[in-house]
């Protein structure tokens, strides 16, 4: 493959575009050849697999330049070919079809997914440079260093505040601009922080948080707005422990938006009958928002909730930018990452079996409940 590159390399642009579309188009006939040709039924289509079981080794071999791979590849694609057409049950092909749709998603999550969760794993039981096996020794530093309870609290703390605060204001600003007039502009305003990047909206709050001295001109808006309240310029992100809630902040500012969306649309789904036999029952607003809105959208909020904790449980973005960690806000995903930067790889990977542990649960909780979903629907 490096020898083609080259070679397409030397040539004319002109000859490139051709070639590059020639090989874009040959994928795309194997591709048709292994949905449509390859499992139908009769004997020239057999010849056919015969002679790809042939071809398909000979053009491994000339890419990769090994007889082993070229071996490998024609026992896997008879044997693939036979076993099959052998099995399948329901039609010419059908199983062949089948896991030839399914195998790449296959292969992308083993390599992808499964293979560095179980790397990591692996990983996290050795020393720094790989090359002893240590055990527990990474997770007993981690739960005995200060530092390490202080990344695992404040994670805890971001998991805890960060969901509720977003989901609640999303929650409430959804139900009052409901059919409202201007409710589209509303929405906007709301949903545009959605739109920045996470590292965006670092630099943006961390100006914000700017504090100069009392006899400098502020460029933090927040500060400016304290001064001319007669108050003096907090440096809001080196208070502790009030510097990690003011971090949340800017996490709510960006996922407020996304919460008042989808809860928006669940609340157009409540039935206009039962907000109006409430009220005929004599609920007031409040009554009928506890009693009618959030029971029908129960569903909605738990999936919005869980994704919401699932983010804010690996949000690192937020916190490399605006503090790297400094003054006690360091969480689990910015101390893998520092970990990481010190060739502290042992360690690195044990935060990151934390952080995994520490999700799965929620991103099971959150698949399961979108079945339930689904099975009502």
């Amino acid at each position: 493959m490096k020898a083609f590159l080259d070679w397409l390399s030397t040539l004319s642009p002109w000859l490139e575009i051709p070639i590059i579309i020639g090989v874009f188009l040959l994928a795309v006939g194997i591709l048709l050849f292994f949905i449509e040709i390859a499992p139908r039924a009769g004997r020239v289509y057999t010849y056919i697999r015969l002679a790809a079981c042939v071809l398909l080794p000979l053009a491994v071999m000339w890419m990769l330049q090994s007889y082993w791979w070229a071996i490998i590849a024609a026992g896997v694609l008879g044997l693939l070919f036979f076993w099959l057409d052998y099995r399948s049950k329901q039609g010419a092909g059908y199983l062949f079809q089948l896991v030839g749709f399914l195998a790449p998603a296959l292969i992308l999550l083993l390599v992808g997914l499964v293979f560095p969760v179980i790397q990591t794993f692996g990983q996290s039981m050795f020393n720094a440079s790989g090359s002893r096996f240590i055990g527990l020794d990474n997770f007993i530093w981690i739960f005995t260093q200060p530092q390490g309870i202080r990344t695992i609290v404040n994670t805890i703390v971001w998991v805890l505040i960060a969901p509720i605060v977003s989901t609640v204001v999303g929650l409430v600003y959804a139900y009052f601009i409901d059919k409202t007039r201007g409710e589209k502009v509303y929405k906007i305003l709301v949903f545009l922080p959605m739109a920045i990047s996470f590292v965006g909206a670092s630099i943006i709050w961390r100006f914000m948080y700017t504090a100069r001295p009392a006899d400098a001109e502020q460029i933090g808006f927040v500060n400016q707005i304290i001064v001319w309240f007669g108050g003096s310029p907090v440096p809001f992100l080196q208070v502790e422990p009030w510097n990690t809630l003011f971090l949340i902040v800017v996490f709510v500012w960006i996922y407020t938006g996304f919460a008042m969306v989808v809860l928006s649309a669940a609340i157009k789904g409540v039935p206009t009958e039962q907000l109006e036999a409430a009220e005929l029952d004599g609920a007031n607003a409040y009554e009928r928002f506890m009693n009618v809105v959030v029971p029908g959208i129960r569903p909605s909020l738990i999936v919005v909730l869980t994704t919401i904790a699932i983010a804010s449980m690996k949000i690192f973005d937020i916190v490399r930018t605006m503090t790297a960690g400094a003054n006690n806000t360091s969480v689990l995903a910015n101390e893998m990452y520092s970990q990481f930067r010190s060739f502290e790889a042992g360690r690195s990977a044990a935060y990151a079996v934390i952080l995994f542990v520490l999700v799965l649960p929620l991103v099971i909780y959150n698949a399961r409940q979108l079945k339930a979903q689904r099975e009502v629907r």
